[in-house]
């Protein structure tokens, strides 16, 4: 049986799944802002793990602390996060698309603009970023980063509008693309999201301070209760303890990203007021029904497929077991890698039960395939392990479109599903049979359909390449999905 996966990743111990670029938090109103925002960042570390920054405020002076790596190395130690005074603070962290993480493009970003210091922090992707910032060169602009969130900085700058709120919705009039950003100025915080609410943003309270964050887990962390979403096109203004909100941009068809649902989010967030946790239970049971199958154990491959393993095996009736021990102490260079650790591959982040699975017919679920190296290796392990037969289901449809709007995606000719269907999917991955759920199954465990134009309808671009939002820096010009200014990362 042929078993070739084209273009493997090149760093061994990468996961073979598609990345969130970051996640963002904002606080003003509390003494405690920076360390406060420090745990709200440790909550969102999945969103991003190559580098972390805060920047927090006084109101007269602005302070800042970046780090490459995650949250806990470089906001561990009380001297740091004392040295990031004031009320007021926003974070970022970061996952990097290509290339390696530069210093220069850790978020937030700081700028004195006329008005005074203003910072930045953006999750999502530009889409027409290449071309405002050529534009903006010729203007006279110097760019410090190769980041596509700095464009906004200096559409700004060159606004005419007469305050901060005016100049932002200057500059996001002239962008496209998918974001959720928060902002802060000597006085007050702001939060965004585009008209399409691709990218999630909510709004929380802790006492008298007022929150912004990509997830609910970062509430939790910090005691805060949820307020809100921020509604798709909505601008909020923060301050004086006091919440404004504005529509400001033109009206447009909502969009969630669904593969939040899927994989991005943590299964212990409330997203779009939906429990994460439930919808991935609620996926792997309708996988189930969909594509049932002759088996004695459902196994999860963790941690992402353990909510919808647990909703397949209930509705199938079959026992879940864990039969694969994840190992978490494993970083992305744990060891030089040399041809014969490469040659160890996943074994280092996953080992197979095999007591469990020995002599046993496996039903494998995972949240899905992206190039399929990962896959590949895992089935090897639960056939090394004992079982007579290895069906995998994945609680996605086919992952066959880049995605252009704030993810990390392969270029669409890596993707596994781009170029196979299912069956030599199946034979490439070394499985006796390979199901996805369908996208109408996707949307009906979402309690949606995707075919009732009046029901809400996500972002599925990745699955299906219904792109919502142009694609002006790509049509017609066979560029890679993430883009970066210059030879580098984006947002």
């Amino acid at each position: 049986m042929t078993r070739t996966i084209p273009n493997p990743p090149t760093e061994p111990f990468a996961d073979d799944k598609l990345h969130e670029e970051c996640g963002i938090f904002g606080i003003l109103g509390h003494p405690d802002a920076a360390a406060h925002t420090a745990l709200g960042l440790h909550a969102l570390q999945h969103r991003g793990q190559e580098s972390a920054g805060i920047v927090s405020t006084t109101g007269e002076q602005f302070y800042s602390h970046y780090g490459l790596g995650r949250v806990g190395d470089n906001f561990g130690k009380a001297k740091v996060i004392d040295e990031l005074k004031g009320s007021a603070a926003i974070g970022h962290n970061r996952y990097s698309t290509t290339g390696r993480p530069e210093f220069r493009n850790i978020q937030p970003l700081f700028a004195d603009l006329a008005f005074g210091g203003l910072s930045i922090a953006h999750n999502g992707n530009l889409t027409n970023a290449v071309a405002l910032h050529t534009e903006l060169v010729r203007r006279g602009s110097i760019f410090r980063s190769t980041s596509d969130t700095e464009v906004i900085i200096h559409l700004m700058a060159l606004s005419q509008g007469e305050d901060v709120t005016d100049r932002l919705v200057d500059a996001l009039r002239r962008v496209e693309g998918a974001y959720s950003l928060v902002a802060l100025t000597a006085q007050a915080l702001i939060g965004v999201r585009d008209p399409h609410g691709v990218r999630p943003l909510v709004l929380g309270r802790l006492e008298d301070a007022y929150i912004l964050t990509s997830e609910t887990v970062a509430l939790d962390i910090i005691g805060a209760e949820l307020v809100r979403d921020i509604e798709p096109g909505e601008m909020v203004l923060v301050r004086d303890g006091e919440v404004t909100s504005f529509k400001p941009f033109r009206r447009a068809a909502e969009r969630f990203c669904v593969f939040e649902y899927i994989y991005f989010a943590r299964p212990d967030s409330l997203v779009q007021s939906i429990s994460v946790y439930e919808a991935r239970k609620a996926i792997g049971a309708e996988l189930a029904r969909e594509a049932p199958c002759n088996a004695e154990l459902v196994v999860p491959v963790p941690d992402s497929g353990v909510p919808a393993a647990i909703g397949y095996a209930a509705e199938a009736k079959l026992p879940f077991e864990l039969g694969i021990i994840r190992n978490h102490y494993v970083g992305r260079t744990f060891i030089e890698p040399t041809d014969q650790i490469r040659h160890l591959g996943v074994k280092l982040k996953h080992n197979a039960n095999h007591r469990l699975l020995e002599n046993k017919r496996i039903v494998l679920v995972d949240d899905s395939i992206v190039r399929g190296t990962t896959s590949t290796k895992i089935v090897e392990m639960v056939r090394g392990a004992g079982a007579t037969e290895v069906h995998m289901r994945i609680a996605s449809p086919p992952t066959m479109h880049s995605c252009f709007y704030g993810v990390d995606t392969p270029e669409r000719r890596e993707l596994l599903a781009a170029g196979n269907d299912v069956a030599r999917m199946a034979e490439m991955i070394g499985v006796d049979s390979l199901a996805f759920v369908t996208i109408d199954g996707l949307y009906r465990a979402m309690g949606e359909s995707r075919r009732d134009p009046q029901a809400p309808q996500y972002c599925d671009a990745c699955f299906t390449g219904d792109y919502p939002i142009a694609l002006s820096d790509h049509d017609g010009g066979g560029l890679p999905a993430q883009l970066s200014l210059l030879t580098e990362n984006s947002s």
